[in-house]
């Protein structure tokens, strides 16, 4: 049995295939993580949606960004921006139960010595309190209040966790931090304006992994989200988005021991 993660798809089903066939995946006995962004700006988010949704338990997938908009469109909220690609899964006579099977996926998943989140953690959670505050969105998102909820999720206040946050600040933050998150400082104040390269951070600010002393460094984390970082291991880190939806690669890595296959996205590109 194997273990693959596997970064940001976002609608780049075609690399997904090759991937999984130069991995020698099996759904019989092999499992795979993917960290998010399912859909997207790519050509076939609904075929990715489904196939992921059909893989059933031999996958585990957490929320991105990307497929948090796509709730909130479904619910009435949100904006489309014009390279959206959304309108391939809210046209399919599926729908629903496709944006209910994406509204209960998991916010973060722990597994052994390995924790995937899409985006990253702030420096002083470690891994049971970021679980727990995990489950405090996905109540939310799966709630009978989720439409609401979700009328308020987005946006960029307050940009810093504490333990008195209370409500729809409280549940944003943890949004924020776990599927928007790129660069913050050490006392935990999160920047949304840059999206650049890791060693161009804001004035005062680290990219969110290399916080010295962050409480969650017990684990490996794995995560996406931020294709300038690109693919990159280090000290508790397996970063795996690696530009498939802008014509790099897709990434999978295997949690057993490391092992990396990747496949070009030329014909994925949104340029």
């Amino acid at each position: 049995m194997s273990t693959w993660a596997i970064g940001d798809l976002q609608g780049c089903f075609d690399p997904l295939e090759t991937l999984l066939e130069r991995c020698g995946f099996d759904r019989r006995r092999d499992r795979l993580w993917f960290v998010g962004d399912l859909i997207n700006r790519g050509p076939k988010s609904l075929e990715t949606l489904r196939f992921v949704r059909d893989l059933g338990d031999a996958a585990v997938t957490v929320l991105g960004n990307h497929d948090l908009s796509l709730l909130m469109i479904a619910a009435g909220h949100g904006k489309l921006h014009r390279l959206d690609t959304f309108h391939h899964v809210l046209d399919a006579p599926d729908r629903d139960e496709l944006v209910d099977w994406l509204r209960h996926r998991p916010m973060m998943h722990v597994d052994g010595p390995h924790a995937m989140v899409h985006a990253g953690l702030l420096p002083h959670w470690d891994v049971p309190q970021a679980l727990g505050l995990a489950r405090e969105v996905e109540q939310a998102l799966r709630g009978a209040d989720h439409v609401e909820f979700m009328a308020r999720m987005w946006g960029s206040e307050p940009a810093a966790w504490s333990d008195t946050l209370a409500g729809w600040d409280r549940l944003r933050v943890i949004v924020n931090a776990m599927t928007r998150m790129r660069f913050c400082t050490p006392g935990g104040h999160m920047d949304f304006h840059s999206k650049g390269e890791p060693d161009e951070p804001p004035v005062g600010h680290l990219p969110w992994y290399a916080i010295e002393g962050a409480r969650w460094r017990t684990h490996t984390l794995v995560c996406g989200h931020w294709s300038a970082l690109g693919y990159r291991t280090a000290r508790n880190l397996i970063a795996l988005d690696s530009g498939c939806l802008w014509g790099g690669q897709l990434t999978a890595v295997r949690l057993e021991d490391g092992a990396a296959v990747q496949v070009d996205c030329e014909r994925c590109a949104r340029m």
